[in-house]
């Protein structure tokens, strides 16, 4: 089936999403942000994407105002939809290969962080697949188990049959909700907020039913295994111990000693399945990690296609599979693990599915399908705990939400968690996890996005 396409015109809007609890990760603290919705107008059906615009997260530095780190992401969707814009026709592959390493160096040459240039590409990406799939009436995961991206070749899998491969993957029906326990959480009493929502942890796992959680830590080892402490003993008492959980240290590890007291205290408490980025992005492929049992999960250091074989020479094992961070990088990190794994058996290399706060509608939908896709049993959700959702969209759009997908929102138009559990069968339809448009009418020029903070 030939699916090379031409991206006629690009649209990128943006519409406020805020918070009902204020969300700290690392030295950041979140209570709103702008949220981005692309349109991609192909020979065919339009596509759709959505994703918001996180400050302090793609770019942590402290010489940069959250207003800088979102007018850095709408340069890099600007500079992205000029690149595709009527240019030759190609597969969606071909054309994220053709200006992968062109956008990187004109965003580094703006100043722009590996992960904030490149933010722009990933959301393009989404919307162009989904404007194929619909233009052939098939679901994300048919297009990919038949390779209607055209992924074709990878410089370190020289050799790999992409087709192949993608054809053996089967895509899940159900996720586990991974709850966020963030630092500013309530642990013990049990409390909902004046919306009818949990705001207490306890509160939280007796109205979802988890049974996996994320715990951020704060680069203290003392205050966090003290905190750590009090979370598991909640999880003990309201899970009987049934329950999973990993650490995300949002690069707050940057002395080697205290990430080395971390790992000592933890070899006394339940251990979790894994370590989220303890030291910052710049030093995470400069040093090798410690040694430790737990295995190390890269996140923020995965900004460029070449990060997770680096940091794999290093002692990470894992890298995150994020929206925001590209859907073809998933892909390709995926296929790294199952070639890794497959030629040396010890080395035990993994993929997560983390979370930015992902919204109800597209943004929610098109990630909870990339983790279906690449097989994650458990994925970190903390964007309706922490957001609004769709509340902050039209209620005629919001309704529509809620009635093509009744499997993954309630009668609120909120995420449906049962059991711990989401389910997904309203995602295998035609298109990219896309059977609704959202509302252009309720949204802003791109150029509006810093007042939106």
């Amino acid at each position: 089936m030939r699916t090379e396409l031409v991206v006629r015109s690009i649209e990128a809007r943006v519409r406020p999403a805020t918070l009902r609890l204020p969300f700290r990760f690392g030295a950041a603290t979140l209570t709103a942000c702008p949220q981005l919705f692309v349109r991609v107008e192909i020979d065919g059906p339009t596509g759709h994407a959505a994703e918001l615009m996180v400050p302090k997260w793609f770019d942590k530095r402290p010489t940069h105002t959250p207003a800088q780190n979102v007018e850095h992401l709408a340069r890099a969707v600007t500079l992205a939809a000029e690149a595709y814009t009527s240019d030759a026709p190609a597969t969606p592959f071909a054309l994220h290969a053709r200006h992968r390493d062109a956008l990187a160096r004109a965003g580094a040459a703006l100043g722009l962080t590996e992960l904030s240039a490149g933010y722009g590409q990933a959301v393009l990406d989404r919307a162009v697949i989904d404007a194929l799939c619909r233009a052939h009436r098939v679901s994300f995961f048919e297009a990919a188990q038949r390779n209607l991206f055209g992924i074709d070749r990878v410089d370190d899998l020289p050799g790999w049959n992409w087709s192949a491969w993608l054809a053996t993957l089967r895509p899940l029906r159900r996720i586990e909700a991974r709850h966020t326990v963030g630092l500013l959480d309530e642990l013990d009493a049990v409390r909902d907020g004046d919306d009818g929502l949990p705001v207490s942890l306890r509160a939280v796992i007796r109205r979802y039913g988890h049974r996996s959680f994320k715990i951020k830590i704060g680069g203290d080892p003392v205050g966090d295994l003290a905190r750590l402490q009090r979370v598991l003993a909640v999880l003990d008492a309201e899970c009987a111990g049934a329950y999973r959980y990993t650490l995300d240290g949002n690069e707050q590890y940057a002395d080697d000693d205290a990430l080395r007291a971390l790992l000592r205290g933890l070899s006394g408490l339940r251990a979790p399945l894994y370590i989220e980025q303890p030291v910052p992005r710049e030093s995470s492929l400069a040093a090798r990690l410690p040694p430790s049992d737990i295995p190390f999960l890269m996140d923020e250091a995965d900004g460029s296609l070449d990060a997770f074989p680096r940091g794999r020479a290093l002692g990470w094992r894992g890298v995150s599979s994020k929206g925001c961070k590209g859907l073809y990088k998933a892909l390709i990190n995926r296929a790294r693990c199952d070639h890794w794994n497959a030629s040396a058996s010890d080395v035990g290399c993994f993929m997560s599915a983390e979370d930015l706060t992902c919204q109800a509608g597209l943004s929610l939908q098109q990630d909870l399908a990339l983790v279906a896709l690449l097989g994650i049993t458990h994925s970190e959700r903390n964007g309706h705990h922490y957001g609004r959702g769709l509340h902050d969209a039209p209620p005629g759009e919001r309704d529509a939400y809620r009635d093509a997908h009744p499997d993954l929102y309630d009668g609120d138009a909120r995420l449906r968690i049962a059991g711990g559990v989401i389910a997904l069968d309203s995602l295998h339809a035609p298109g990219y996890a896309h059977r609704v448009d959202p509302d252009g009418q309720a949204t802003q020029p791109l150029a509006a996005a810093t007042t939106l903070l």
